[in-house]
């Protein structure tokens, strides 16, 4: 059978399509290998755009199991398949929030807790630190089911083994509940500004110390930089603003991506650009100038997306390279969609984007592991010649010293991810192998990435 990613660009072909309700299916499904052929892959939404979770010949597992289990005054338990948003909503009632509120709210909580995900990390006080940019990385357990069919339960008192299952991709054992530190709600403030290329080279050092959440909008054939600020807000009074979010994650969501798709159907290619450019230009006057208020609800970030991906879906790539190195890092990377426009006739037809990432540590395979990060993520309805794009910009990161994400970057190569990662990837491997020493979790992906 044939089982799409939600983007549908992603396609496997499992011999085994099996939906797990309970531990003792889990447990049955990686114990009887001759009904349940390897690789065995578990999925929750299937929203990655890496081929993570490919499973051609072996079984694909849709976790079904999405209950929220505890509640306390820091800790949520969940079980594996429940997505990132239900179990948002549920601790707002408690008047409790994540610290990472990740965009893609259908994250299943199992994907959360051994695979990466990106967020620009949060000002956690007035000591200047900031929060990780992670949702994995404020894991404090998980419990999973190993490929013999044993169950294994792993809290923060064993944090070198937890360090590593945070970005273990589902290739050590199936996660069927985890446990994320939480922590109160507190208002959140929220502001754009739009600087041009130089004005943002030149600024950076200052935007750096404003002690404030750094997102990026990137729009290199027009060399601009709209930034989208945040930071708590705990002085804040009356009523949160609960449109500002909604409006925000409306364009982003919906109404941007379905007008770029309209917009690719254009025949002709100066008629697209100049409709783009327009479309670009009222985006960022209207970041700038509509959406800001100094009292919001962090959880209203969270985008919940529909089940079924349609006209409005939309697809992305990242690299993350060290804080320091960014400013000129960004202004080659402008450099290189003018030079790949003017040879290709091609640009991603929606805005690029990026995250400031603080240092994190948390995860064996983090991309801030050794120091601050900020990404590049261009983003498209899959227009014609995304595919070609991918592949020079894999190259154009690789040579600038980035770092991917395993389940996010589309098309990485075993050398891009070496480089990256060096000594911790072969750790990495090391660490697999010692879960699963029958392979019966590896898939081709993984298998090629490892060399094997």
């Amino acid at each position: 059978m044939e089982v799409k990613n939600w983007f549908g660009d992603i396609k496997t072909y499992p011999k085994v399509f099996v939906q797990a309700g309970s531990v003792e299916e889990l447990v049955g499904i990686l114990k009887e290998s001759e009904k349940y052929p390897s690789p065995v892959r578990a999925i929750g939404s299937n929203h990655s755009t890496a081929r993570c979770s490919v499973a051609d010949g072996g079984t694909l597992v849709k976790m079904k199991m999405n209950r929220v289990l505890r509640i306390s005054e820091n800790t949520v338990t969940a079980e594996a398949g429940a997505l990132y948003i239900d179990v948002a909503k549920e601790l707002e009632k408690h008047g409790l929030q994540f610290y990472v509120n990740t965009e893609i709210g259908n994250l299943s909580i199992g994907s959360a807790a051994c695979a990466g995900t990106k967020n620009a990390s949060m000002p956690e006080g007035p000591s200047g630190a900031y929060g990780w940019g992670q949702v994995g990385s404020y894991v404090t357990g998980v419990k999973m089911v190993l490929p013999s069919g044993e169950v294994l339960t792993v809290n923060e008192n064993e944090g070198d083994r937890l360090k590593s299952i945070r970005s273990s991709y589902g290739t050590f054992g199936v996660i069927y509940e985890a446990t994320f530190r939480v922590r109160p709600i507190q208002p959140m403030a929220v502001s754009y500004e739009t600087f041009s290329l130089e004005e943002f080279v030149k600024k950076f050092p200052e935007l750096k110390n404003r002690h404030e959440s750094m997102m990026l909008f990137l729009f290199p054939l027009a060399n601009r930089i709209t930034v989208e600020f945040r930071k708590y807000n705990p002085g804040a009074r009356g009523r949160p603003n609960r449109l500002v979010w909604k409006a925000r994650n409306f364009m982003w969501k919906t109404l941007g991506p379905l007008l770029c798709h309209e917009i690719a159907k254009v025949p002709c290619q100066p008629l697209r650009d100049r409709i783009l450019d327009i479309f670009n230009a009222v985006l960022r006057f209207m970041l700038v100038y509509v959406l800001r208020s100094d009292n919001t609800v962090a959880t209203d970030q969270i985008i919940r997306y529909p089940e079924v991906s349609d006209a409005r879906r939309y697809t992305f790539s990242l690299w993350a390279f060290p804080e320091q190195a960014y400013p000129s890092v960004l202004a080659e990377y402008f450099r290189f969609c003018q030079n790949y426009h003017k040879l290709h006739a091609y640009r991603p037809n929606l805005p690029d984007v990026g995250y400031r990432i603080a240092q994190d540590a948390q995860s064996l395979l983090s991309y801030s592991f050794d120091e601050p990060v900020v990404t590049i993520d261009p983003v498209s309805t899959r227009n014609d010649g995304w595919d070609d794009f991918l592949r020079a910009y894999n190259e154009f990161c690789s040579e600038k010293g980035g770092a991917p994400l395993l389940n996010q970057t589309y098309g990485v190569t075993r050398l891009q991810a070496e480089k990256a990662f060096k000594d911790r990837f072969e750790k990495f491997a090391e660490c697999r192998k010692i879960y699963d020493p029958g392979d019966r979790l590896l898939n081709e992906y993984f298998r090629e990435l490892l060399g094997l």
